[in-house]
């Protein structure tokens, strides 16, 4: 399965993997101004919580987007991938045929 293709913005939100902290590039952190982008923060710039090193965060995405929206589409059956046509006929064809079945117990005699 290919990892889907996310778009890396100024604006995008760090977490440190060890503690958890959020770098927020609109707040900034412990000497580093506000709006500075996660990419131009210095190479031995750490964590201010625990001192992990850059290398140790992971892009959450920015504020605006739903956090985990792009990685959670290739899990599920599948259905994730399907558009909103095919999903259509799998809801209501799974319904008529439910419906079906259900009235050839009629037919059981």
């Amino acid at each position: 399965m290919s990892e889907p293709a996310t778009e890396v913005t100024a604006l995008d939100r760090h977490e440190c993997k060890a503690c958890g902290y959020v770098y927020e590039p609109t707040k900034g952190s412990s000497n580093v101004l506000a709006g500075t982008a996660f990419t131009d923060l210095p190479t031995k710039w750490r964590c201010p919580v625990c001192g992990a090193p850059k290398s140790q965060f992971i892009n959450i995405g920015s504020e605006e987007n739903p956090s985990g929206f792009q990685e959670n589409l290739g899990f599920g059956l599948g259905v994730n991938t399907l558009t909103a046509q095919q999903k259509n006929l799998l809801i209501f064809g799974s319904l008529a045929l439910g419906f079906l079945f259900f009235m050839s117990l009629y037919g059981l005699n």
